[in-house]
């Protein structure tokens, strides 16, 4: 498969495409990301006494509360910085060209991504839910209204900062270092199916939601090879973390934004055929948006 525009997107990362230098550039967008929960948890110290940064945090990591989940998306800050100085320091590259460009074209293709997703996300509301699925309130309108600003920042920085690391910086070093798209579009897939690796929540599922983000991510690799920018991909993960994160979550962490939880256990054997079908959802929202962007010149 050819990616002419993938070329334009991988150049900046021509000149310095060792492997030792993406390794240490993780590690440092590692240290980055560790030193911006640090810098919240000082806050939170200075602001709250111990006692009460430790309620924070614990509460942070459940991330049931409106507060708490803003706190929580407000950690991707640093992992938007990481890759960023990774580039700049040891590739000497500008930290701008992990996103692709010029601004017109990514941000054209970032409202693609992003209206195709809510209006196949719209079209599957007339869809029947399956019985015991059936969503709940959460919050109270006018307080999830009152939140809503922030969050949708939040969702902006948190897919962006996500973005950043495995399409833009990752995928540009390794597609600089490699011609094969099974290196640079599939292992940083398998990277970020496996970052969502969590048993203890989603018990016999863990593998199914392993899956789903992979394939997620894969979709998204291409979207940015196709456009030569991250915007598609970005503008599909935000509509698509929106949904998850600030209209219908599921009962439990990261549903402290939400309006509606679905009253499913992430564990329950139930889930496995909701999780295929979003794949399937992923996969036609993907299709949708490579055909327009195709045919939208920006």
């Amino acid at each position: 498969m050819q990616y002419p525009a993938h070329a334009e997107f991988v150049a900046p990362a021509r000149a310095r495409p060792q492997l030792w230098r993406l390794f240490v550039g993780l590690l440092l967008a590692g240290a980055i990301y560790f030193a911006g929960i640090l810098l919240i948890f000082g806050i939170l110290l200075i602001t709250s006494g111990p006692e009460g940064a430790q309620r924070w945090m614990a509460s942070m990591s459940l991330a049931n509360g409106p507060t708490s989940t803003l706190l929580l998306l407000a950690t991707f800050i640093g992992m938007a910085l990481g890759p960023m100085a990774a580039a700049k320091l040891l590739h000497r590259r500008p930290a701008l060209s992990l996103f692709g460009g010029p601004f017109p074209r990514l941000s054209t293709h970032f409202a693609i991504g992003a209206v195709v997703c809510a209006v196949v996300y719209g079209a599957t509301l007339l869809i029947p839910s399956p019985e015991g699925a059936t969503p709940t309130p959460n919050l109270d309108l006018s307080l999830w209204a009152s939140f809503l600003p922030l969050a949708l920042v939040g969702v902006f920085v948190q897919t962006g900062a996500e973005e950043l690391l495995f399409r833009g910086y990752v995928q540009q070093q390794l597609a600089a270092r490699f011609r094969s798209p099974v290196i640079w579009m599939v292992l940083p897939a398998v990277l970020f199916g496996l970052a969502h690796y969590q048993p203890d929540l989603m018990g016999e599922n863990t593998w199914f939601i392993v899956a789903a983000t992979g394939v997620f991510a894969l979709l998204a690799a291409d979207l940015t090879a196709v456009t030569g920018n991250i915007g598609a991909a970005w503008g599909l993960h935000f509509a698509n973390n929106c949904a998850a994160i600030l209209f219908v979550a599921s009962d439990g962490p990261l549903s402290g934004l939400a309006l509606y939880t679905m009253p499913v256990d992430p564990a329950s054997p139930d889930m496995a055929p909701l999780i295929l079908l979003d794949i399937g959802i992923t996969v036609a929202i993907w299709l949708v948006i490579r055909l327009v962007v195709k045919r939208v010149r920006a």
